[in-house]
């Protein structure tokens, strides 16, 4: 799968960075996440693939495309038989967001990508669209920090493991109300907090690189994005665990239905028998083979956002791969028109 699609689906995040790119700054918020998930299924439907959508644009909604269960690639289409050896294909389940921080677009802050993380069918938990409590870390404190630590205990683990103390570390935390506690907890143990407006997927992965100066994210964030953080982080040998919030009344939204009674019903129904269970990255992202592919929208702390300049763009992405053990950042430069001339850097 790897050698197959692992090329093409730079692309495909590029595409989506791009067209929702053109509407930074316009505070076009659900204009700016069309465009990017019209960009992505387009060009993912020119893949030599038969892939099936379990995470995108929302279990509940009426999204037209790129919606849960929605097969995508060549060898979905109705001729497939015709154009590809459907006995020796490999099919793959896809988690996508194609504008991963729609705010952070349409107001112009930093920290927007679009992402995808790719395995074989069966590999990718088809996590609701419930909230989910998190934790990451770097790879030197996987399996020692457990989120069912306090966050004191977490930081000190933390700085044990890296040799630094716990006042030199930063901790992201999603800037909402539900989290006053824990940010209070974090700063009276002597750590930095970083808020953030949204976007926790860039935050998990930026634990797993030494020189991102962010040491772990906590807190409660969607569901869905720690399926996909937890597809990178298992490739970056970094911890991950993850825990289902299904009581509304934890998170404080209204956006997760009515009543604590019916989302344990809702998460029987899908399957999900133990839904205080917690998981770990492994878990989330279980497959043999499991890719992760993010390209910047707006600059952040991995990857540059997308530059535009006159008859091209300039677009910084990053593949990691379970198979190859890689992560690479790609650098691409894209000529849509006759350009007059091509900056080196």
């Amino acid at each position: 799968m790897d050698n197959v699609i692992g090329l093409e689906i730079i692309e495909v995040v590029e595409q989506a960075a791009i067209a929702s790119a053109r509407l930074m700054g316009k505070g076009l918020k659900d204009e700016a996440d069309s465009v990017a998930v019209e960009a992505m299924r387009e060009r993912m439907n020119k893949i030599h693939m038969r892939g099936r959508i379990v995470i995108g644009e929302g279990e509940r909604d009426d999204a037209p495309m790129l919606y849960i269960g929605e097969e995508v690639g060549i060898c979905t289409r109705e001729d497939a038989k015709d154009v590809c050896n459907l006995d020796e294909l490999i099919e793959i389940d896809i988690a996508v967001d194609p504008c991963e921080g729609t705010n952070l677009v349409a107001y112009g802050q930093n920290g927007s990508m679009a992402v995808l993380a790719i395995s074989e069918k069966g590999g990718l938990f088809a996590a609701p669209d419930f909230y989910m409590n998190k934790l990451a870390a770097p790879a030197a404190a996987k399996n020692h920090v457990d989120i069912r630590k306090t966050p004191t205990e977490n930081l000190k683990i933390i700085s044990d493991c890296l040799g630094r103390s716990v006042e030199d570390l930063v901790v992201v935390v999603m800037d909402r109300p539900r989290h006053k506690d824990l940010i209070a907890e974090i700063r009276q143990a002597g750590a930095r907090v970083r808020l953030i407006s949204d976007g926790d997927v860039s935050a998990a992965i930026s634990c797993a690189f030494s020189g991102s100066n962010i040491h772990a994210l906590m807190g409660i964030g969607a569901a869905p994005e720690g399926v996909i953080s937890a597809a990178a982080m298992r490739c970056l040998g970094g911890h991950f665990q993850g825990q289902l919030i299904y009581d509304p009344a934890v998170v404080k939204t209204g956006l997760i239905g009515e009543s604590k009674e019916s989302n344990i019903a809702r998460l029987t129904a899908m399957g999900i028998t133990d839904p205080d269970k917690i998981y770990n990255a492994e878990e989330l992202a279980s497959g043999e083979t499991v890719l992760f592919a993010a390209c910047g929208i707006t600059p952040g702390t991995l990857m540059d956002g997308v530059r535009f300049f006159g008859g091209g763009a300039r677009t910084e992405s990053l593949v990691i791969s379970s198979q190859s053990k890689t992560a690479r950042f790609v650098d691409t430069i894209h000529m849509f028109d006759q350009p007059k001339s091509l900056q080196l850097k």
